[in-house]
This record gives C-alpha cells, sequence and structure tokens, in this order.
C-alpha cells in the first residue's frame, strides 16, 4: 500500500509553534511543540523541524495558521508578514519569506483561527456544512468562516472579538481589558478580562459561580450577531474557557432565548445541540487545519 502524501502544518501561536508532518487524511507522522521567543530563535528552530523532510523532497508545501494581526494580501508588499501585533519583539515579523528562502518549498498562509475553522470544516465536527463558524474563546477571541470551501477573508481578516456586544455597566462595571477597545467582545468575556475582572483565573471558577451566567450572556450576544449576519449552517466553539462542560449548554440555551424564535429554521429550534457544538479536533485544529491549507494550495497550483 502506497504511502499517503505528505505535507507540513504549523500553527504559530504565540505561546508555541505546533509543527507537524501529515496527511490529507489527518494522520500525523511526526509533531514538535517550539516556544515562542524571538522571531529569529522561533523560526529557525520551526526551519530545522522542516529541513529534512523538505531536503528529502517529502513535503513541497507547508500551511501556516498565524497568530496576528497578519498581512494576507498577496499583492501587498508585506504579505506574509506578522503586523501590528501587542506581542513585543514581533512586529513586522516576515513568516512567509522567512520559510520560503530557508526551505524553498511553498507556503499557505492565514490567521490561527481561519486555520482551527479550516481544520474543522476539512476532518472535523463543521465537515459538509458549508458556510460555517467556528469561534475560539480563551486567551484571546477570535472566528473564522468558511464560505465556498475555504476561509473568507476580504479587506483584512476577519476580527470576530472586537465586536461590540451590549454592556449593562450597572450589572458588569468592569471597563473591559482590550487595550484598542476596551469593552468590545474580547475585552469583556476573554481570559485576561475574566482574571483581570475577578483576580481569578476562569478555571479556579466553581460551575455554579454566578459569573458564568454573564459570561454566557456575552457569548451569547455575539453569536446572535453572527448569526444574523453571516447564517452559518453550524457554530463550533473552541478553546479554552468553552473547555468547561457547562457552559456549552448553558449558550445554546441563552442563544434561544436572545434570538427569540425570530429567525425560522429547525437548526435554532429543535436542533440548537447539533447546531453549537464543541470541536471535533480538539486542540488539534490548528495544525491540522494548517496541513490542510498547504492541501489546497497545492491543488490549487496543480489547478484541480
Amino acid at each position: 500500500m502506497a504511502q499517503e502524501k505528505l505535507y507540513g502544518g504549523i500553527e504559530a501561536g504565540g505561546t508555541k509553534y505546533v509543527c507537524a508532518i501529515g496527511s490529507a487524511t489527518g494522520t500525523i507522522e511526526s509533531q514538535t511543540r517550539i516556544e515562542t521567543t524571538t522571531p529569529e530563535s522561533t523560526l529557525q528552530r520551526v526551519v530545522q523541524f522542516f529541513l529534512p523532510y523538505t531536503q528529502a523532497g517529502l513535503i513541497k508545501s507547508i500551511g501556516v495558521g498565524c497568530f496576528g494581526p497578519v498581512d494576507l494580501d498577496p499583492k501587498s508588499p508585506s504579505f506574509g508578514f506578522i503586523t501590528s501585533t501587542p506581542k513585543p519583539g514581533w512586529q513586522n515579523t516576515d513568516v512567509v519569506g522567512t520559510l520560503k528562502r530557508a526551505l524553498g518549498i511553498q507556503v499557505a498562509f492565514d490567521t490561527d483561527v481561519n486555520a482551527a475553522a479550516f481544520g474543522e470544516f476539512s476532518l472535523g465536527a463543521s465537515h459538509g456544512f458549508d458556510p460555517s463558524l467556528y469561534l475560539t474563546i480563551g486567551t484571546g477571541i477570535g472566528g473564522g468562516f468558511i464560505k465556498d470551501g475555504k476561509p473568507m477573508n476580504g479587506l483584512l481578516h476577519p476580527e470576530m472579538g472586537h465586536i461590540r456586544i451590549p454592556h449593562d455597566r450597572k450589572s458588569d462595571p468592569y471597563g473591559g481589558s482590550c487595550p484598542f477597545h476596551g469593552d468590545c467582545f474580547e475585552g469583556l468575556a476573554s481570559g485576561p478580562a475574566i482574571e483581570k475582572r475577578l483576580s481569578s483565573r476562569g478555571e479556579n471558577l466553581s460551575p455554579d459561580d454566578p459569573f458564568w451566567e454573564l459570561e454566557v450572556m456575552y457569548i451569547a450576544n455575539a453569536i446572535e450577531n453572527y448569526i444574523c449576519i453571516l447564517s452559518p449552517k453550524i457554530i463550533v466553539l473552541g478553546g479554552g474557557i468553552m473547555q468547561r462542560g457547562n457552559l456549552l449548554p448553558m449558550v445554546r440555551r441563552k442563544v434561544q432565548e436572545s434570538l427569540n424564535g425570530y429567525l425560522k429554521s429547525p437548526s435554532l429550534s429543535d436542533n440548537i445541540d447539533s447546531y453549537i457544538v464543541a470541536p471535533d479536533l480538539g486542540n488539534r485544529s490548528g495544525v491540522i487545519g494548517a496541513i490542510a491549507l498547504a492541501v489546497q494550495l497545492e491543488s490549487m497550483t496543480r489547478g484541480d
């Protein structure tokens, strides 16, 4: 039996880079985790991981799902760069150019959350649902939208964590943690927002802590906006905060309450448990999605 064709994938996060060699069917042949330190040191170690595979001709393309903001415009002189990131030392880092020069192969490039969305669409919970939405709710909040079989980007890439949602300052006087917008979705509901508001990390709160009702309201309000604007056929909720098992059922109920029967669909009324779901790929969504980006790039290059 012939060995499956291999591709490279990189989940390029602000804390760690996960690098993998895998197939289009989700088999991971080799994987390593690299601490995100300086751009020079981190990318050098990334290159060292992939170099034996590229030199042996085993892979010809790599997909990268990267923390950002990033430049995704192929016509831009800074395409493939991390741009105005708040992570110290990583502003204006040429990720794609560095990998291309060192490895001599094609590089597909997108945001980390778009890669995770594409991973779930390719092999996970949203497979077969187009369009589909993936949200990550954790240290940051972001979203990836899959339309016509690929991640949606436009003027820039979506920044779904920075939408405005209702904020009742009487019930929640916290001003928000976002350095740009204060009380945007990420500023109110991300992990750092929880910790700064309560002086306690979310994982240290009991499941019946009254705060979770507030958190669920913010998540549900944001999801209502996404449903009304994007009309996804399924929503996948990932990220560290959503790993708390009690939240997903609460979010489903609150979304139904917030929509108040306005949108008529069995997915929203009778089948909400199958409409708002957890990721099938767990913490592998990003790196499998990055591999899927590499597969898609090679297919487009061949004209498939």
